[in-house]
């Protein structure tokens, strides 16, 4: 029975993960510069578009890096 312990925290932890990555992707639609920021880049030509938000994703990494530093500082 101890391994349906594990399995049910396991599914209760990930579900909270995915819960909180919902939010965090509707929070993130609303922000005004997320994802149009400098250096983003968007190629279109006729029906093709391409677009890499790589500005977006150095910030976003950044920002990522120092929260993680936080918390789990020693």
């Amino acid at each position: 029975m101890g391994d349906f312990n594990f399995i049910g925290r396991f599914l209760i932890t990930a579900g909270l993960f995915l819960v909180g990555v919902g939010l965090l992707l509707m929070v993130v639609g609303k922000l005004p510069y997320i994802g149009r920021l400098p250096g983003d880049i968007y190629v279109k030509k006729g029906n093709f578009t391409f677009y890499f938000p790589l500005a977006t994703c150095i910030l976003l990494s950044i920002l990522f890096t120092i929260f993680i530093n936080l918390i789990f500082r020693r």
